[in-house]
């Protein structure tokens, strides 16, 4: 895994308690997710743990708790140690995260209360259901929806359901044996009058209090939990539930083909994922290493003819086409820091921004269809397409056109003292150094954009264009450095702008 997000944190500094700007600021998470996908070799470990953000939704924009960045980096973390384990043990330790825990409300989720008329809050229990195990309606095992004689869909959980399972997630709260610290006044003289968790508690998982935990049965989805179970053996027949019911398989393996290959995959095709899901070969459930196997080296994912099939593909996210970016051309911060902030702005920015999601829902839905247009009328899902809008695809441009231009100018890069004040330099760069090299000659220049960025798919009418728009320009071996770089990045950016970048094939 290399190092951990929240390593990282701590390397640079961020865990001082007397620092009200590092315990109470979101925007340490930026950074630490920004390095964790520019650097590091396992990249595929940490594409498939951003595929598992978008699927598993915690996040950033509603975190208003003590240590909230380094939470987030134990939530990096998290979704990196299971990316290749079990969905079993993933699904356990996303339920007892402490970042997940305030998100949907389990921290602090009590048992009910007649006097009072409290009852425990269903948002996990609801969420877990409808998003992160088996959905909405029933499905067959190709990801298909069931439905009655006379097309009715079927329901797979009802309201009785979501309130006798979130009995099982009372109880939970943050872990407070790691102690309390009074944080120093920012003027710097005496203590605040208040006391927060030591960073410790986001190591660990959620604690339970049996004080605090529903003791009445629980009864949902056909399993029976009887009266005052023990809240560990409660949670254990809870997930196993989810976990072996016969949606999650497809559920759950129909939108990491959508994040990963195509957004309208055959239910064929979804069927032979889902039954890696089922049995890895060895009587194994749930073994994601089969999961990504199964989706990458399928015959629909590799057949020579699948980049012409109507239908096939999809359309590359705007965070995802900037890491692909900047890993292919040398990104790099000088200092370290990669002090880069959140990019969800739509009209200055990519319009999303990783663990930013705006909801609980991702960033999209996987069975959206754009309205109005052809794949309306084909019926087609793009879940991507749910971000494309007039200020997106300007944003997206322009925010493209100042990084590949200047870079990214970050406050006191070299040690942090802190981390949003001090004179700006030009800290994070593309190196460009294997395009600089063919710069004088356009054809071979787009030519390895082309390799690089769109595995050889534009065409021969894209290409044309973007060598004469290029060779407008003359440059030679004696052109200064701001010439020849100038040239590289708009090569860059023609690419990058293109339909046929845009579309994964």
């Amino acid at each position: 895994m290399g190092q951990t997000g929240l390593d990282w944190l701590t390397q640079r500094g961020y865990n001082v308690n007397n620092k009200s700007q590092y315990f109470f600021n979101s925007s340490l998470a930026d950074f630490m997710v920004w390095n964790q996908l520019f650097t590091g070799t396992d990249q595929m470990r940490r594409r498939m743990s951003l595929a598992l953000s978008e699927f598993f939704v915690a996040s950033l924009q509603s975190a208003e708790f003590e240590w909230r960045s380094h939470a987030y980096a134990a939530w990096w973390d998290l979704l990196m140690r299971n990316a290749f384990g079990n969905f079993r043990q993933l699904l356990e330790d996303v339920t007892l995260n402490s970042a997940m825990g305030y998100y949907l409300n389990t921290r602090g989720n009590e048992k009910e209360n007649p006097a009072t008329g409290r009852v425990p809050d269903e948002n996990y229990a609801r969420e877990v259901m409808q998003l992160f195990t088996i959905g909405l309606v029933q499905l067959n095992q190709d990801g298909t929806e069931k439905t009655t004689a006379t097309g009715q869909k079927l329901d797979v959980y009802t309201q009785v359901d979501v309130t006798n399972l979130a009995r099982v997630f009372t109880g939970y709260d943050f872990d407070r044996s790691v102690g309390t610290f009074r944080p120093a006044k920012s003027s710097g003289v005496g203590v605040e009058d208040y006391s927060l968790l030591n960073l410790d508690f986001v190591r660990r998982p959620m604690v339970f209090n049996a004080s605090k935990h529903s003791s009445l049965p629980k009864n949902f989805l056909g399993t029976s939990i009887a009266a005052a179970t023990p809240g560990a053996a409660a949670l254990k027949t809870a997930l196993d539930t989810l976990f072996n019911h016969p949606n999650t398989g497809p559920f759950f393996c129909k939108q990491m083909i959508q994040r990963l290959v195509t957004s309208n995959p055959s239910p064929a095709y979804v069927g032979r994922v889902a039954a890696a899901f089922a049995n890895n070969g060895q009587g194994v459930r749930g073994d994601l290493k089969a999961v990504w196997s199964a989706i990458l080296l399928d015959a629909e994912a590799r057949s020579l003819q699948a980049p012409s099939t109507a239908g096939f593909g999809k359309l590359r996210e705007p965070m995802v086409r900037f890491v692909q970016w900047g890993r292919s051309f040398g990104f790099t911060s000088a200092s370290g820091g990669w002090k880069m902030f959140e990019t969800s702005s739509a009209s200055e920015k990519l319009g999303q921004s990783p663990l930013r999601s705006p909801s609980v829902f991702n960033f999209f839905r996987p069975g959206f269809v754009p309205p109005g247009t052809a794949l309306a009328a084909s019926k087609s899902t793009a879940p991507e397409f749910q971000l494309v809008n007039e200020s997106t695809v300007g944003g997206y441009l322009n925010y493209m056109q100042e990084v590949l231009e200047g870079g990214i100018y970050v406050a006191s890069p070299p040690g942090d003292p802190n981390p949003f004040e001090g004179p700006y330099v030009q800290d994070i760069t593309a190196s460009f150094t294997r395009e600089l090299a063919l710069v004088t000659d356009a054809a071979a220049l787009v030519a390895r954009i082309n390799l690089i960025m769109c595995a050889g798919r534009l065409s021969a009418a894209t290409l044309a264009i973007m060598v004469n728009a290029l060779n407008a320009t003359p440059v030679t071996a004696s052109s200064d450095t701001y010439t020849k770089l100038s040239r590289v990045r708009a090569a860059v950016l023609m690419a990058m702008g293109c339909a046929e970048y845009l579309i994964q094939k």
